[in-house]
C-alpha cells in the first residue's frame, strides 16, 4: 500500500483521482494534503442550538428544529413540482419545501418520524418555510465525524460543486486525509511554549479546527494555528535582522559633507519639520554603525520623505557612493526624476532615469556612466534590477511604494555591489503598526508625522447625488479665485454591473456647466498613450486647463500646488486608503484645500464608515487602521498580488494580541539564544534547516 504523507499529491487521495485532483489545484491551490488540511473553514455554522418553531423570526440566519413529520404531499406539475412536508413540534407547524429530488426524498422521509431539519427560514403570510433544508433522522445516540455540532464551511467555487466538491464534499476529504496523515503532522513549537501560552499539540489542533466537538475546542485549535503562522513570520523576519546586523556589514558614511551642506544651506527651499530631522538622525546614525542600514519611513502624502531620501542620498555621494531610486510606475519615477532635478539644479549632482520605455542607445550611455562612477543617482521602476545595471560603487538604493515590491526584489538590490548598499524604502500608504510588525518586521521604522509649516489641513465635505448643483457652485466659487480643481472617477466606460456616474458621462455633465471659452479641461485615463497622457497632465499643472477630469491614474504622479478641490465621484466604490490618498493631491499649496465626496444615496454599512471616516479625519494612520478592520490586510497593501503575506488562518485584523505575544517571545528566544543552539530550541533550528539549507549559523556570534 502506499505510505501516504503531508507531500503527497492530492489525486492519490481517496474520493479525489486526477479530474477532481486538477479542479482542486486550479481552483483554490490545492496540490498536495497538506495543501488540503491548510483549507482551513472560514466559519462555522452552530448546530449546537435548537429552535421552536414559535421562536422562527425572519432575520435568523438559519434554524436548526426537532420535529415529527404530520404530512408530506408532491404539489404541482413539472418545473413547478415540488415536495411539501409539515413539521410539527411542542409550540407549532412549519413547513420544509424541496424543487428537487423530489421523488427521491418522497421515498425517505417518512411520516411519523422524528427528523431534525435546519436551514434559513422564510415567512409568507405569517407562516414560516424553509426551503430546500438540510434533514436527517433524529438518533440521540449518533456521534460519527460527520455530524457535527459545529459545521465548518468552506470556500468552494462553481466548478467544484459541480463535481459535488461543495462544503460537505470537502469535509469528505479533509476526514479522508487527516485519517492518513494525522499522525505524520510534527509538533513544530518547543514544548516550554506550549505550555506558557497554554496551546494545544499540533495534530489536536488540525483534528479540532476542521471538526470541532464544541466552541471551546475550536477556539483552542484556532488559537494554537494562528499563533504558530504568526510566530514563525517573525521568527523568519527577526532572524534575517539578526543575521544581517551580525553577517552584513554596510558602508560608513564618515562624512557629511560638500554637497549635503550646500544642498541643506543654500537649495533646500523650505525648512525641514521636527519629523524630517528626527528620520535623518536616525539614517545618519545607521549609517555610521558599519552594518547594513534596511529602513521603512512612513509619512503621509506631502511629509517631504522626497527630500528627506534626497539628503540620504547625498550623503552616500559626499562619502564616495552612488544611490538609486527605485519606483513602481514609470509615472512616478519620472516624477521622482522631475522633483530631484528641480531640487538639484543642473550643477550639484549628476541624475539619470531608467525605465521599461527608455531607447536602448540612452540604456548604453546609462550604462557606462554608472560603471565608470559619472552618475551619481539613477532614478528607474523595475528596470533597475536588471543584471546589465551594473553600479562602480552602489552605496544607498531608495524603494519607493515599498508594498509593491517583495522581499526577493529589495535582496536583488544588495547584489549590486560587493558590500551591500544601505536600503530606505519610503511610504506614503501609512501601514497599520500589526501590518507594519509582520511585512517589514525585518525593518527599522520611521515616521513622518508632521506636515510642512504652512500646510492648512484639507476639509473633507460628504455629499449625496441630489446636492449635486450645490458641489457645482463651490467649484464655480474657487475657480473665480484662481484655484483648479480635480474630479475623479472610478470607471472610463459604463459598466453593466455597476451603475455607476463613469467618466465619460461626467465630462459631458461637466462640459455643459463648465462651457468653453470660460473654463477649460483636462482629461486623463489609463487608456490614452503616455505622452498624450503627459501633454493633458502638463496643460493642468502649467495652469492652461482649470478642472482635471481623470480616473485614479492621477492618484500618484501629480504635484499641482494651485489645486484646491478634490472631488471623488462614487466615492463609496473606493477602499479607504485609496480615497486617502486621492485626498492628498490637493493641499500642497498655502490655501486652504477641499475634498468633496459624492456619493448615491443608497450606502453599505462598510461604505458609511469610510465616508464618515475620511470626513472625521486627516490622520492617515488612523485612516489605515480602520482600512485594515475593514478590507483586511490582503488587499490594503497589494499584498495578495505581491505574494508578501499569504496568511492561511490568522487575521491582522483581529489577531493583533498573539501577533505582539508571537513576536515578543521570538525577540525573547533570540536575545537569550541567538544561534538556537539549546536543546529546547531544536525544533525552531530545524525549521530553519528544512527552509535554509545555505545559512550557516555561525555567522551569529
Amino acid at each position: 500500500m502506499l505510505q501516504h504523507s503531508l507531500q503527497t499529491p492530492i489525486e492519490y487521495l481517496k474520493g479525489v483521482g486526477p479530474q477532481r485532483g486538477d479542479l482542486l489545484k486550479k481552483e483554490l491551490s490545492i496540490f498536495t494534503y497538506q495543501d488540503l488540511i491548510q483549507h482551513f473553514p472560514f466559519r462555522y455554522v452552530d448546530r449546537t442550538k435548537f429552535y421552536k418553531v414559535k421562536d422562527i423570526h425572519p432575520d435568523l440566519a438559519a434554524v436548526q428544529i426537532i420535529g415529527r413529520v404530520v404530512s408530506k404531499e408532491i404539489v404541482g406539475e413539472k418545473r413547478s413540482k415540488r415536495l411539501v412536508v409539515t413539521l410539527k413540534d411542542d409550540t407549532g407547524l412549519l413547513e420544509l419545501v424541496w424543487f428537487q429530488g423530489v421523488q427521491w426524498l418522497d421515498k425517505a422521509i417518512q411520516p411519523g418520524s422524528v427528523y431534525i431539519a435546519f436551514g434559513k427560514a422564510n415567512e409568507f403570510n405569517g407562516r414560516f418555510s424553509i426551503p430546500h433544508p438540510e434533514i436527517e433522522l433524529y438518533n440521540p445516540s449518533a456521534k460519527k465525524l460527520g455530524n457535527l455540532t459545529l459545521q465548518p464551511v468552506y470556500s468552494s467555487t462553481e466548478k467544484l460543486k459541480q463535481y459535488s466538491l461543495d462544503t460537505k464534499g470537502l469535509q469528505r476529504l479533509q476526514a479522508a486525509a487527516l485519517e492518513q496523515i494525522l499522525k505524520d503532522i510534527d509538533e513544530t513549537i518547543p514544548a516550554y511554549i506550549l505550555d506558557k501560552y497554554k496551546l494545544m499539540g499540533k495534530q489536536e489542533a488540525f483534528l479540532k479546527v476542521h471538526f470541532p466537538p464544541d466552541t471551546s475546542s475550536l477556539e483552542a485549535a484556532r488559537r494554537r494555528l494562528k499563533f504558530e503562522e504568526l510566530f514563525f513570520i517573525q521568527l523568519k523576519l527577526l532572524k534575517n535582522k539578526l543575521l544581517r546586523n551580525h553577517k552584513f556589514r554596510g558602508i560608513r558614511f564618515e562624512t557629511v559633507g560638500e554637497k549635503f551642506n550646500l544642498f541643506y544651506k543654500e537649495r533646500l527651499p523650505f525648512d525641514l519639520t521636527n519629523a524630517q530631522k528626527r528620520v535623518i538622525k536616525e539614517i545618519r546614525q545607521d549609517t555610521q554603525r558599519g552594518i547594513q542600514m534596511n529602513r521603512l519611513v512612513q509619512g503621509d502624502v506631502g511629509s517631504g520623505k522626497t527630500a528627506v531620501a534626497l539628503m540620504t542620498m547625498l550623503l552616500a555621494i559626499d562619502n564616495d557612493c552612488q544611490a538609486c531610486m527605485m519606483a513602481p510606475t514609470e509615472i512616478l519615477a519620472q516624477q521622482h526624476y522631475d522633483s530631484l532635478k528641480k531640487l538639484t539644479g543642473d550643477d550639484l549632482v549628476n541624475i539619470g532615469i531608467l525605465t521599461g520605455s527608455t531607447p536602448k542607445k540612452e540604456r548604453k550611455k546609462l550604462h557606462e556612466a554608472l560603471q565608470d562612477g559619472s552618475l551619481d543617482i539613477l532614478i528607474g521602476t523595475h528596470a533597475l534590477l536588471e543584471d546589465e545595471v551594473q553600479f562602480k560603487n552602489l552605496g544607498l538604493a531608495v524603494i519607493d511604494e515599498q508594498h509593491r515590491f517583495g522581499v526577493e526584489q529589495r535582496a536583488r538590490l544588495w547584489k549590486k555591489n560587493s558590500v551591500p548598499p544601505h536600503i530606505l524604502v519610503m511610504t506614503a500608504t501609512p501601514i497599520p503598526r500589526t501590518l507594519a510588525m509582520t511585512l517589514y518586521g525585518d525593518l527599522d521604522v520611521s515616521v513622518i508625522d508632521e506636515l510642512p509649516a504652512g500646510r492648512k489641513p484639507i476639509k473633507t465635505i460628504h455629499l449625496y447625488e441630489n446636492q449635486r448643483l450645490r458641489m457645482f457652485g463651490f467649484i464655480r466659487q474657487e475657480i473665480a479665485k484662481g484655484r483648479q480643481v480635480y474630479v475623479v472617477y472610478p470607471l472610463i466606460k459604463e459598466s453593466e454591473k455597476l451603475d455607476l456616474l463613469h467618466l465619460e458621462a461626467g465630462i459631458e455633465a461637466i462640459s455643459r456647466e463648465f462651457p468653453l471659452p470660460d473654463y477649460r479641461m483636462s482629461i486623463v485615463h489609463g487608456k490614452l498613450k503616455p505622452a498624450d497622457k503627459d501633454f493633458e497632465m502638463q496643460r493642468f499643472v502649467k495652469g492652461e486647463t482649470q478642472i482635471m477630469v481623470a480616473t485614479t491614474v492621477i492618484e500618484v504622479g501629480v504635484n499641482v500646488p494651485n489645486a484646491s478641490v478634490m472631488i471623488i465621484e462614487n466615492a463609496e466604490r473606493f477602499g479607504l486608503s485609496q480615497l486617502h490618498q486621492l485626498r492628498g493631491r490637493v493641499g500642497r499649496g498655502a490655501e486652504q484645500s477641499y475634498c468633496i465626496l459624492m456619493s448615491g444615496n443608497k450606502l453599505s454599512r462598510e461604505g458609511k464608515i469610510r465616508l464618515e471616516t475620511m470626513v472625521r479625519t486627516n490622520d492617515g494612520f488612523e485612516i489605515s487602521e480602520i482600512d485594515l478592520q475593514l478590507r483586511g490586510p490582503g488587499d490594503i497593501q497589494g499584498t495578495q498580488q505581491s505574494g508578501v503575506l499569504d496568511l492561511k488562518i490568522a487575521d491582522l485584523a483581529n489577531d493583533q494580541q498573539l501577533l505582539h505575544q508571537a513576536r515578543e517571545e521570538v525577540i525573547q528566544i533570540f536575545d537569550e539564544d541567538p544561534e538556537l543552539s539549546q536543546e529546547k530550541n531544536e525544533l525552531l533550528k530545524n525549521y530553519f534547516l528544512k527552509k535554509d539549507r545555505h545559512i550557516t549559523w555561525n555567522n551569529i556570534s
